[in-house]
């Protein structure tokens, strides 16, 4: 039944290279006059005027991390558990690379909502749900078509303002499966703020530190995106180092997660880290605005002996008339003739305000918004009268096997299309 499924999907593979319409303005929208009385709140029950969205759902801005899934197969083809994981650390760093300069905030998935992905071309398919509403949490799960890797994690994003910048925090694990050698990666996504919320050009910066372990090495990666520091001089950089079992430091790690990212032997680095103190590399010190003039050239400065680990795509030339989106993000909510036969009611590409968005009318888009989420707050309404809990479909709470922490876990058969229990969303 799968494969029946996947010969009608190659067909209307999405493959637009734009949105219908161009990212409406916001120049006529205030957001100081939403957010001034939000300072040091949690921002996911505030409801903010969808002309701050881009037109996608979360869960399809979690299915971005799968934009670089070549990194994963890499990792499978290696023989040496070391060269796994410094190519693991750049497909962590890759995941988060598409929310460079993406200042729209993505649609709220409704409660029951899904989206799924299937990508016969790079060989995997992924399905999502969000599974609470309060708290947000949305569960994700992808799997290698030959059954190479699985990779799935759930997130639970806290927005905060604080006054000139909004900062979210995106708590949840994620869990990559390397299948063929029996290994488990885990690791936590770094912080994210958007900044000149009220005033001047919006900016984004990661900063924190992402630490991956092999749970069956003992291997750990220790990454530190750095944040922006005096001058913007830090602006975007990682760097870290990979260690084995007994804590001896095997490779360092650097680069720009807007850019791309580097090994080399550690010598090497204390080599050049030296010489540049000693030489004062005027490279290191270049100011935000010298960053933004080299815009789509490289500005890491390569350390002689270092292997290249990954690349940023380099996005379409109308990527700023579309709300900053990379050639993949463009494809997402495609929804071509038929598809809507294959896949769940629920899925956001059926959203009507999300696809009002798309199109240009912010009008309905405004209207179809509220009017969803009237029926959800009415929906839980019903249940409540009726002493009803909510059921998720496809993914249940349980217990991640490698961190043993609580975690939402897949529980399958949502490829098997029998979508008869669905909930009415929209």
């Amino acid at each position: 039944m799968i494969q029946k499924y996947f010969k009608s999907y190659i067909v209307q593979m999405p493959s637009r290279k734009a949105l219908p319409a161009e990212m409406i303005s916001r120049n006529n929208f205030s957001v100081w006059s939403i957010l001034k009385k939000c300072i040091g709140m949690e921002l996911s029950k505030i409801a903010m005027p969808v002309v701050f969205n881009e037109p996608l759902s979360f869960l399809q801005r979690i299915s971005e991390y799968m934009e670089h899934t070549h990194l994963i197969y890499k990792a499978c083809s290696l023989s040496d558990s070391i060269d796994r994981m410094q190519v693991v650390a750049a497909f962590a760093v890759s995941a988060v690379a598409s929310q460079w300069e993406r200042t729209g905030k993505p649609f709220n998935p409704l409660l029951g909502e899904t989206f799924e992905l299937v990508r016969e071309d790079d060989g995997y398919r992924l399905i999502s749900e969000q599974v609470s509403h309060h708290p947000p949490v949305s569960a994700f799960h992808a799997q290698s078509l030959k059954h190479e890797f699985e990779f799935h994690g759930s997130i639970y994003p806290k927005l905060k303002f604080w006054g000139k910048s909004v900062e979210a925090e995106p708590k949840g694990t994620m869990t990559l499966e390397l299948l063929k050698h029996k290994e488990a990666y885990t690791w936590t996504n770094p912080m994210c703020c958007v900044h000149n919320i009220i005033l001047g050009k919006l900016w984004i910066e990661q900063y924190g530190t992402v630490e991956i372990v092999n749970h069956s090495t003992g291997d750990k990666c220790v990454l530190n995106f750095k944040p922006c520091g005096m001058f913007g001089k830090e602006l975007h950089k990682v760097e870290g180092h990979i260690q084995d079992k007994n804590k001896k430091k095997r490779r360092v790690i650097y680069g720009k997660w807007t850019e791309c990212m580097y090994s080399v032997d550690p010598k090497a680095y204390d080599t050049h880290k030296k010489l540049e103190k000693k030489t004062g590399d005027a490279k290191n010190c270049e100011s935000e605005e010298e960053h933004e003039m080299s815009e789509g050239q490289e500005t890491v400065t390569v350390i002689p002996g270092s292997a290249l680990l990954w690349k940023i795509t380099p996005r379409p030339a109308h990527s700023a008339q579309m709300y900053n989106f990379t050639s993949f993000a463009m494809t997402l909510n495609e929804l071509e003739p038929g598809m809507e036969r294959l896949m769940a009611p629920t899925d956001c590409r059926l959203r009507p305000d999300i696809r009002a968005m798309e199109n240009g009318d912010i009008e309905t888009a405004s209207t179809e918004k509220e009017r969803l989420e009237e029926k959800q707050r009415a929906a839980r309404r019903e249940r409540s009268k009726d002493e009803e809990e909510w059921a998720t479909r496809w993914f249940q709470l349980g217990t991640n096997p490698h961190t043993r922490g609580e975690d939402w876990i897949y529980t399958g058969g949502y490829f098997d299309r029998n979508y008869t229990d669905c909930p009415n969303i929209y």
